[in-house]
């Protein structure tokens, strides 16, 4: 009898247990448990099987309240959007939007909720098309008057997605990229603590792209981060994300209370304008001794013009590269970032940063190179070479500090 994915009660070590059977690649017998738990048998005995099938509850409607600010939800997939699939035991996108708000009932009490699923993709397979797709849904909802935007995201690439709306959309309220580190099903979840403070963000008087996230391991506070400045620097940990090169712009409790830290735009400050086109044959190139510089040519030849450069410090490349650079330069923008990723590039310390300034290459000052990417991305499709070789310099939606404090770079 195929008992995966029906709920149970079984015997074992005299005790009863009752759960949900799960796949496992061993003859163990596994039971996900209601506090979200497996538990693994090698002896048991079956007393009832409970339920047939696994059939979701109907979902209750989402209820406007008179007097709470209207707030649109695109879901874009992810593991705040996942749950366990009981056929392969694999977490999987399996949330609508109008799920992930019914999952968390204090959401109703900060906002009215209007949910919309775009995609139920996990992040690793957005593509620049979606980056594109999603900027124009969210000017839409924004010419449709909701008075703010939260956009559930898988945490893997969310930095990049975040960014590539940064620069598209000019916004005059507040957009929050959100995710969870531990799926919805989890008693780790930071899901609903994620959502309940992206929503109080949205609500206030922002005006920009910000990136909300748990920051502790505890279940107490989340900070803002904004988009083009924050990076994921942990696999697994709830406060994966933390802004590089400068404070978060704010930090948002439980309870809904907003502390802001440091600068940021306020609603209505910019006038709503959609740019959405992107370059796509720009390529990230993280340098390492050894390296040919053939590999720049590869591109090159295919048709890329658009060159961000992970190289060492404070923005190098070996000696070798330099003539492939001379050769390129005058048709594609080259930007220098650095794998440190605290501090900024400055290619005039020494004699080979001086030649690669030379041979053409443009500093990334302080952005990160994901960023850098997704900038150039931007650039290249919306100006001309000689203007987008300017504007990469330029901080245009607060991807680049103007100076590098020594408390701004501390981990």
């Amino acid at each position: 009898m195929d008992l995966i994915g029906k709920r149970v009660r079984i015997e074992a070590k005299g005790r009863q247990f009752e759960g949900i059977v799960m796949p496992s690649p061993t003859k163990t017998f596994v039971l996900k448990l209601d506090n979200g738990y497996n538990v693994g048998f090698k002896d048991y005995k079956l007393l009832e099987v409970i339920e047939e099938e696994m059939i979701p509850p109907s979902l209750p409607p989402l209820m406007h309240k008179e007097g709470l600010p209207n707030v649109k939800i695109i879901s874009t997939g992810g593991t705040i959007a996942s749950k366990v699939d009981y056929r392969t035991g694999a977490v999987t996108s399996q949330f609508t939007a109008e799920e992930i708000a019914a999952e968390v009932p204090e959401l109703m009490e900060v906002c009215n909720v209007d949910a919309m699923l775009l995609y139920n993709i996990l992040s690793e397979n957005m593509k620049p098309k979606q980056w594109i797709e999603l900027a124009n849904e969210i000017y839409k909802s924004i010419k449709d008057g909701y008075e703010g935007i939260i956009i559930t995201h898988g945490t893997d690439t969310m930095a990049y997605t975040s960014s590539a709306v940064s620069f598209m959309l000019s916004t005059p309220v507040p957009i929050a990229f959100v995710g969870a580190q531990r799926s919805s099903d989890r008693p780790s979840s930071d899901a609903a603590m994620n959502l309940v403070c992206a929503a109080k963000t949205v609500t206030s008087d922002l005006g920009e792209v910000v990136v909300v996230m748990h920051g502790s391991t505890s279940d107490n506070y989340c900070y803002i981060h904004r988009a083009v400045k924050v990076r994921k620097n942990h696999t697994s940990r709830r406060d994966a994300f933390q802004s590089v090169n400068c404070k978060p712009i704010g930090k948002v409790d439980y309870f809904g209370s907003i502390e802001w830290i440091s600068d940021r735009v306020r609603r209505n400050e910019r006038e709503l304008k959609l740019m959405d086109k992107l370059e796509e044959k720009v390529v990230l190139i993280k340098f390492f001794p050894g390296l040919k510089p053939d590999i720049l040519d590869y591109y090159f030849d295919k048709g890329y013009r658009g060159f961000v450069l992970e190289g060492t410090g404070l923005g190098h490349v070996s000696t070798d590269w330099l003539d492939t650079i001379r050769r390129i330069s005058n048709e594609s923008l080259i930007v220098m970032t650095s794998q440190c990723l605290w501090g900024r590039v400055c290619d005039r310390v020494y004699d080979t940063g001086r030649y690669l300034l030379e041979a053409g290459v443009v500093e990334g000052e302080d952005m990160l190179p994901e960023v850098a990417l997704i900038k150039v991305m931007w650039l290249l499709a919306n100006y001309e070479l000689e203007e987008a070789k300017k504007l990469v310099k330029v901080n245009l939606v607060g991807e680049i500090n103007p100076t590098s404090d020594y408390d701004r770079c501390l981990f």
